[in-house]
């Protein structure tokens, strides 16, 4: 769905939320909790708030909206559940054309990754090549589980820029 800042300005609450909940994988909540934030001058402006609203979320909610997130090359792709967004995210990364041995290491490191911090592994796939998304979980996986949740919630910023770059009519 195309929009217009003007138009995101001039919204109620639920037309808001409607418009861009899609930006924060399955929590509409970020966008319902910037909606008070209008008039947003700049798409740039627009996206701080939204952030703003994710990072001031209690922990449990951040925590949610991090396993909303479906593993790269995951189940849900193998079976066309993802989201519209992510479908079109993991394709533009190459994942949605592994060979059946690229496909097992995503598996396998999807697997580590989620049983040492509990979440799935969160790129900007749109930003990255499947290669590089391999390497950055290897790369990822020594790191605390604190800095792990911080650099989740920093790659679904760059998700929601996108994301919103695409609804947004310039």
């Amino acid at each position: 769905m195309s929009t217009t800042l003007d138009t995101l300005n001039q919204a109620d609450a639920a037309a808001f939320t409607a418009a861009l909940g899609h930006l924060f994988e399955h929590s509409p909540w970020v966008a319902a909790e910037a909606w008070s934030q209008r008039p947003f001058a700049d798409a740039e402006t627009l996206h701080r708030a939204l952030c703003a609203a994710m990072h001031a979320a209690p922990m449990e909610r951040q925590r949610a909206l991090l396993e909303a997130h479906p593993d790269l090359a995951g189940r849900l792709a193998l079976q066309h559940q993802l989201t519209a967004e992510s479908t079109r995210e993991q394709a533009s990364a190459g994942l949605s054309r592994l060979s059946a041995e690229e496909l097992t290491t995503f598996q396998t490191m999807n697997a580590a990754y989620r049983a040492r911090f509990g979440f799935p592994f969160i790129i900007c796939a749109r930003l990255n090549a499947k290669a590089a998304i391999l390497a950055a979980m290897r790369a990822r996986l020594p790191n605390s589980p604190e800095q792990e949740f911080a650099t989740a919630l920093a790659e679904i910023e760059k998700i929601a820029w996108l994301r919103l770059q695409d609804c947004l009519q310039h």
